[in-house]
C-alpha cells in the first residue's frame, strides 16, 4: 500500500520542529541540478524557520563522504535526491534522518529514526513525477505554507533531471499548476537558445546540440551569413520575426539530422520564467548542473540562495563546462565509440562529463538503438566510474538501467543504481570487462523483452 506523502511529510516536518532553533541542520545533497536545487530548497526553509545549517554536495555520501559524515556529531541529518539504497548505512550514523529520494529504493521499513520519503513508495513516479527538489519543497511547504514561493526552484530541479520530457506531469504538475495559479511562474513559447550574441548562443548550445554547427565558429559564420545575420547582433535584440526565422531554421535543422520526434517536440515547447527572478526554469537548470559537475557546487548552491552576484560567474564556469562537452562531442564524432550487442561505450576521463555527453549522444548523434555508457577509469582510487543513459523509446522497449547497474555493480561488489533512462554505478578497476559483459547481457535481454 502507498504511504501517503502528506503524512510523511507532516512527520518529517514534526521532527524537524521538534528541535531547538540553536541547532545546526546537516543537509546532504546530490550535486547535479536536482540535487543542488533540492539543497537550495532546504536551506532556504532551514535558514526562515531559524535553523543554522551545514550542507555538502556530494556524488556519493556513502564512501568517503560517509566516514566524514559518521565522525560528526550532528543531531538531525537531512538527505535529499539520495538515501533510499543506502538506508542501512544512514543508520549507523547514529543520530535521527529524513530522507528525499525519487531513486529506487531498497526497502520500505526503516528503524524508527529514519523518516523515509521516497516517490515511488507513495504512488508517484519517481522517474517522470517527483524529483528531489520537488521532495524538498513539498517538505518545505508542510513546514510553512509561505514557502510556496519555492516552487520555481524545485521545478527547476525536475527540469535538471529532464522530467519535463513529454511535458510536465503528476507531483511536478501539481506544484506548477498551482505556481501559475500564484504567478510564481509565467508561461511562454519558446526554443532554447541563450548567450550574449548569436553566435555564441549557436556555439555553446549542447542541448539541442546542432551536430556540425554547435562548436563550429566556422560553420556558425557560413551559416549566419546566409540567413542575413550578424553573427555579433545581441540576443535580446533580436526582433519576433527574425528570431522566428532563426528558430525555424533551427527546427529544420535537427529534423534534417535525424533527431526524433520526442526531440523536435521538447526543442520549441512551453517554458517556464520565475516571475521574481527573472529566470527560466531550464536555463537556470542548466547553470546549477554546470557548475556542480565543473567542480564548483559551492557556487551552484548560492545562486539557489539569491545570490545575485553569483550569476557572471556561473556563466563563464558554464561556457567552461560546455567547451569540455563539445571536446568531448566531437572525440565520439571521430570514432570514440566500442560496441557491443546490446550497449554502446566509450571512455571519459570524468564521469560527470561522461554522463551527460552520454545523454546528448543519444538524443543528438546516435541512432537511439541501445543506451550509451561512459566509463571513468580511476586508477589512484582503483575504480572505474560508469553513467549510462537511454532514450524513452528504449524504455517503452523494456530498458531499465537503474535495475541492471543496481543489480550487476552489487553482484561485482560495487554499488549502483538510479532511474530507467539514467543511471550509473562504480565498480573495482579489475571488474571492468566483467561488468560489460555482465551488462551487455542483462540489457540484450530487457530490450528482448524477455526476463
Amino acid at each position: 500500500m502507498a504511504e501517503n506523502i502528506t503524512t510523511l511529510c507532516k512527520n518529517a516536518a514534526n521532527l524537524l520542529a521538534s528541535f531547538p532553533s540553536s541547532t545546526t541542520i546537516r543537509v546532504v545533497s546530490h550535486y547535479d541540478a536536482d540535487g543542488i536545487a533540492a539543497a537550495g530548497v532546504l536551506c532556504t526553509m532551514l535558514y526562515r524557520q531559524g535553523y543554522d545549517f551545514h550542507c555538502s554536495l556530494m556524488r556519493n555520501p556513502f564512501t568517503k563522504g560517509f566516514d566524514r559524515l559518521k565522525n560528526e556529531q550532528n543531531r538531525l541529518i537531512i538527505f535529499a535526491d539520495m538515501g533510499s539504497g543506502q538506508l542501512e548505512t544512514i543508520e549507523q550514523l547514529g543520530c535521527p534522518a529524513i530522507v528525499l529520494d525519487h531513486h529506487q529504493y531498497l526497502t520500505e521499513k526503516t528503524s524508527k529514526n529514519i523518516i523515509q520519503i521516497n516517490a515511488n513508495l507513495c504512488g508517484i513516479d519517481g522517474n517522470y513525477e517527483a524529483s528531489g527538489a520537488t521532495l524538498a519543497y513539498a517538505l518545505a511547504t508542510t513546514l510553512n505554507v509561505n514557502n510556496e514561493d519555492l516552487a520555481s526552484l524545485a521545478l527547476a530541479g525536475a527540469t535538471g533531471d529532464k522530467q519535463h520530457f513529454g511535458g510536465i506531469r503528476g507531483f511536478n504538475k501539481t506544484i506548477l499548476d498551482r505556481a501559475i495559479q500564484k504567478n510564481i511562474l509565467s508561461e511562454q513559447t519558446s526554443l532554447k537558445l541563450y548567450g550574449e550574441t548569436i553566435a555564441d548562443a549557436l556555439f555553446y548550445s549542447i542541448d539541442p546540440y546542432y551536430q556540425g554547427l554547435s562548436g563550429n565558429k566556422e560553420a556558425i559564420q557560413e551559416t549566419l551569413k546566409k540567413l542575413s545575420l550578424d553573427p555579433d547582433t545581441n540576443m535580446g535584440a533580436l526582433d519576433a520575426a527574425t528570431m522566428m526565422r532563426l528558430q525555424s531554421f533551427l527546427l529544420f535543422y535537427l529534423i534534417r539530422k535525424g533527431c526524433t520526434n520526442t526531440i523536435i517536440e521538447s526543442t520549441i515547447r512551453k517554458r517556464y520564467v520565475s516571475t521574481s527572478q527573472d529566470w527560466e526554469l531550464e536555463r537556470f537548470a542548466d547553470l546549477l548542473d554546470a557548475c556542480g559537475k565543473n567542480g564548483y557546487r559551492s557556487l551552484g548552491l548560492s545562486l539557489c540562495l539569491g545570490n545575485g552576484q553569483s550569476w557572471n560567474e556561473a556563466i563563464s564556469v558554464e561556457q567552461d563546462y560546455k567547451q569540455k562537452i563539445l571536446n568531448g562531442l566531437h572525440r565520439l564524432d571521430n570514432k570514440g565509440l566500442h560496441e557491443a550487442e546490446g550497449l554502446t561505450y566509450f571512455y571519459s576521463d570524468s564521469s560527470s562529463l561522461g554522463g551527460v555527453i552520454a545523454g546528448i549522444a543519444m538524443n543528438y548523434v546516435l541512432d537511439g538503438s541501445k543506451p550509451l555508457f561512459s566509463l571513468a577509469k580511476k586508477e589512484e582510487e582503483h575504480e572505474v566510474h560508469v553513467s549510462c543513459r537511454g532514450t524513452q523509446q528504449l524504455v517503452h522497449k523494456g530498458l531499465d538501467l537503474g535495475a541492471a547497474m543496481k543489480t550487476i555493480a552489487t553482484e561485482l561488489d560495487g554499488y549502483g543504481g538510479g532511474h530507467k533512462i539514467a543511471a550509473g554505478a562504480t565498480i573495482a578497476l579489475e571488474r571492468e570487462q566483467e561488468f560489460l559483459e555482465k551488462v551487455n547481457n542483462v540489457l540484450v535481454q530487457q530490450l528482448r523483452g524477455t526476463p
